[in-house]
């Protein structure tokens, strides 16, 4: 699996920005090859934080420029300025047993 992060430092409304970037974002990811999650994170302070997951580094390249396109189209009165972006292998991933283990 392969993550990309993006941190935005100077948010007007995180609430804001994450609830149109659902419907927009969402619906490109939904339609990415390789895509498994995405989250938002609202930090405080004008900090927002985007977490996505993609089976490989490929889907995430390329999902990438898609979204990129429309937070600068669609987003651009929020300020968003420019994320600083993580990627990488995830290597640990952690995920809830549907059994207890307890009969």
């Amino acid at each position: 699996m392969y993550m990309v992060i993006r941190k935005y430092t100077k948010v007007r409304s995180v609430a804001d920005a994450a609830r149109r970037a659902k419907s927009g974002v969402g619906q490109i990811l939904r339609q990415s090859h390789g895509f498994r999650s995405y989250q938002v994170l609202d930090a405080g302070d004008g900090v927002g934080i985007a977490v996505m997951i993609f089976d490989d580094r490929e889907s995430a390249n390329a999902a990438n420029d898609k979204i990129l396109a429309f937070v600068q189209a669609s987003l651009h009165d929020l300020d968003l300025g420019v994320p600083e972006i993580t990627t990488g292998e995830v290597l640990v991933n952690i995920e809830p047993n549907e059994f207890s283990g307890i009969k």
